[in-house]
């Protein structure tokens, strides 16, 4: 059985990835978008080629219909981006669990590399919209793919 499109927001979720450096976690995210009708936004400098055969292995056959954009910069994205749009940072370095925010279409994900996570900078210049998947202490942190894919959803079951 096949599930509409139209069960998705409109306008869909916006996933930003920052200088992304593992092409499988990539493309897993770009099916992920796929599969829920979010935009994935990528922010150089990239880790990889986006022609790279392991990106498009893990995006399999829905790279073709995935609503991509990339950017030279954050600062870029954000001010191309509609006013009044909302910026959620996911990160380690905050207590927040993601699941206090009411999320609404349109709000852009945001998540940092695999090796280091988002910038101090983004970090400490939007701190009230920073945000964590909670997680036991003796974990470090998530894999990147599977962090976007719990941030997704769980933003998908708060929607107004």
């Amino acid at each position: 059985m096949s599930v509409s499109s139209e069960i998705f927001p409109q306008p869909p979720l916006n996933i930003v990835l920052v200088e992304p450096e593992i092409p499988p976690n990539t493309g897993n995210v770009g099916r992920l978008c796929v599969a829920t009708s979010s935009k994935l936004h990528l922010i150089e400098p990239l880790g990889f080629n986006l022609d790279e055969k392991s990106l498009r292995r893990a995006g399999m056959d829905y790279w073709d219909e995935l609503d991509l954009n990339t950017w030279s910069s954050f600062d870029d994205l954000k001010s191309s981006s509609e006013e009044g749009s909302r910026f959620w940072f996911f990160t380690t370095k905050v207590e927040k669990p993601f699941w206090e925010v009411q999320f609404n279409p349109g709000d852009y994900l945001v998540f940092g590399r695999e090796t280091k996570g988002l910038p101090e900078s983004l970090i400490e210049d939007q701190i009230e919209f920073c945000v964590r998947i909670p997680m036991v202490s003796k974990a470090r942190s998530l894999n990147l793919a599977t962090a976007v894919g719990i941030g997704v959803y769980g933003a998908l079951n708060t929607l107004k």
